[in-house]
């Protein structure tokens, strides 16, 4: 028989898993439209005098350059985070990024306001980079420092949810608009512009879901003692500025890997490169994203059976044998190779994509952790996605053939199965204030191993 106390806290969580994946959809979704929008349209529409080649480099620099922002939005969410709270910076952080997407959907093109409308485009995409490296660390914290022990891998799957599932909606939008609403030239002269204005909605319901989740009871306890360290970011980098370039790498793979798809490479190669209808190409997307979706929520659930570390390691595993024949399967022109690449990649995406959001948790103490984990992912999407898609057209130009990117994901993969190996998992690790020390310690191979609570005493 549950205690209004147990009931109370399962409701809770409950209201936090609702916030924290509609909340990163929200987030994510107005990402990605970006993303595919510059595979689809803004290299004619923004970047067109530089010739076609250049054009689409530029478009899809644009992506990348957002990326080299995100450590200033995660330095200052981190260091705001750590004084004020997990729950301010996720409200703000959403707000940035839903308006800063409304207004690309309002942007002049080329034609209609000459330089200026390419220097508006990438001054909005770089507030979404600074919106993009504030939200994750502020989601992901309020999702695991909520969840019993025994559930933190499936609590921080949740926001890891809303990736997938913003790549799937953007995807299924910019499908609609292609295929349904606006075929043809429509699309490139209104249609392009709709999902975008689509945040105004988002941003509503994002918003008040987000405002009636409690403060995370970790953020609650040092609030209260008034032992949050007062520069936080300092603090970091003095101790555990290893962690934070081991917690980046583990990162750099999973996201540029990713970003083949959620950058737009893939779409943009199967629709100029191959003639692939755009519609078909952007359903394909869809489908994959429906997949990514699913093997993240089992990477939560695996993550909490078997462990953080081996389920990266299956995803990573899983990812290696992939790199190659996703593009064998893409260069069919086929639309069921397409299908199969993009849903067989997914796979290994999810299962090194799930397990982050409570590994990164307990990889850091209490009183820097929201600074670490925003850093951290900030500094590994830079390394890993922020370019990603650039890389891979430059690649493909210079070589003519997409071994050259599936050599260059296989690459990166293996750094990060490096990065993995060398941390601990630290499944059940006390995550409160009580317990700094303890965090401070451990999360290396290279040390000793500290005496970790066991597991069921938080369960």
């Amino acid at each position: 028989m549950n205690t209004p106390g147990a009931a109370s806290a399962a409701s809770t969580q409950r209201r936090v898993a609702l916030a924290t994946i509609i909340g990163t959809t929200i987030e994510w979704y107005d990402y990605f439209i970006y993303a595919t929008g510059a595979a689809l349209v803004f290299a004619e529409l923004f970047f067109k005098p530089a010739g076609e080649n250049i054009a689409l480099l530029l478009s899809f620099a644009t992506v990348g350059i957002s990326f080299l922002f995100r450590p200033l939005g995660a330095f200052l969410a981190g260091h705001f985070g750590d004084l004020i709270g997990r729950r301010a910076m996720l409200v703000l952080t959403l707000l940035l990024m839903g308006g800063s997407t409304t207004l690309i959907g309002l942007l002049p093109t080329y034609s209609q306001f000459g330089l200026g409308a390419p220097i508006l485009l990438l001054v909005l995409r770089i507030v979404q980079g600074i919106s993009a490296g504030g939200e994750w660390g502020g989601a992901v914290l309020m999702a695991v420092e909520h969840a019993p022990a025994g559930r933190r891998g499936r609590a921080g799957s949740f926001p890891q949810l809303g990736v997938p599932l913003g790549m799937l909606i953007a995807s299924g939008v910019m499908a609609l608009m292609t295929g349904v609403v606006s075929p043809g030239r429509a699309f490139l002269e209104w249609g392009w512009r709709v999902p975008f204005l689509l945040s105004v909605l988002l941003i509503v319901t994002g918003f008040f879901v987000r405002r009636v989740v409690e403060e995370s009871p970790v953020f609650a306890e040092l609030a209260e003692r008034g032992q949050q360290a007062k520069v936080p970011i300092v603090a970091l980098f003095r101790k555990h500025w290893h962690l934070v370039i081991l917690a980046a790498l583990v990162f750099v793979g999973n996201n540029a890997a990713g970003y083949m798809t959620t950058g737009g490479f893939i779409q943009g190669y199967a629709t100029g490169k191959l003639k692939m209808d755009a519609t078909a190409v952007l359903v394909a997307t869809t489908v994959g994203a429906a997949m990514w979706f699913i093997s993240t929520a089992t990477a939560g659930i695996l993550a909490d059976a078997i462990g953080r570390k081996k389920t990266y390691l299956i995803g990573f595993g899983f990812q290696v044998l992939m790199v190659f024949p996703l593009f064998w399967f893409v260069n069919t022109g086929a639309l069921g190779g397409l299908y199969a690449g993009l849903v067989l990649f997914s796979i290994g995406l999810g299962l090194s994509y799930g397990p982050q959001a409570a590994w990164y948790a307990e990889i850091f103490p209490a009183s820097v952790r929201f600074s670490g984990v925003s850093i951290s992912y900030a500094i590994g999407a830079i390394l890993g996605g922020a370019f990603a898609p650039t890389i891979a057209q430059a690649l493909l130009q210079a070589t003519g053939t997409t071994a050259a990117v599936s050599l260059y994901l296989l690459i990166v993969t293996l750094v990060s199965i490096v990065a993995v190996a060398c941390l601990r998992d630290r499944r059940g690790i006390p995550l409160g204030p009580d317990h700094e020390e303890e965090q401070s310690t451990g999360a290396t191979v290279f040390g000793p191993k500290p005496a970790l609570a066991v597991e069921a005493a938080e369960v």
